[in-house]
């Protein structure tokens, strides 16, 4: 999330579509903190506000058996992740950055 942060600090008007999948999910579900205890869900609401939207691929909620309701608030659930992307990438002008 600090490439996030990063990236909003040098163009405060960029529009960010943050699109999880696999493992990349599990900051945006309940309970999650990083390796020092820090809850995940306070910078993600932080960055919320800033207008970063947050997706999170149904596809990989499905095959891990995951309760959709743990996901964070303001995170949106997709049918599915790489889709996603595509449709980001081909219809709306978005590019992937993968740090």
């Amino acid at each position: 999330m600090n490439n996030v942060k990063n990236h909003l600090n040098a163009d405060p008007g960029a529009k960010i579509v943050l699109v999880t999948h696999g493992k990349g999910i599990d900051f945006l579900l309940d309970g999650a903190a990083d390796k020092n205890g820090n809850p995940y869900n306070i910078a993600v609401e932080e960055l919320i506000a800033k207008g970063v939207d947050f997706r999170v691929c149904n596809n990989t909620l499905v095959g891990r058996k995951i309760d959709p309701k743990t996901v964070l608030p303001g995170a949106k659930i997709v049918p599915s992740g790489v889709a996603e992307l595509g449709k980001l990438q081909s219809g709306q002008g978005y590019v992937y950055i993968k740090p």
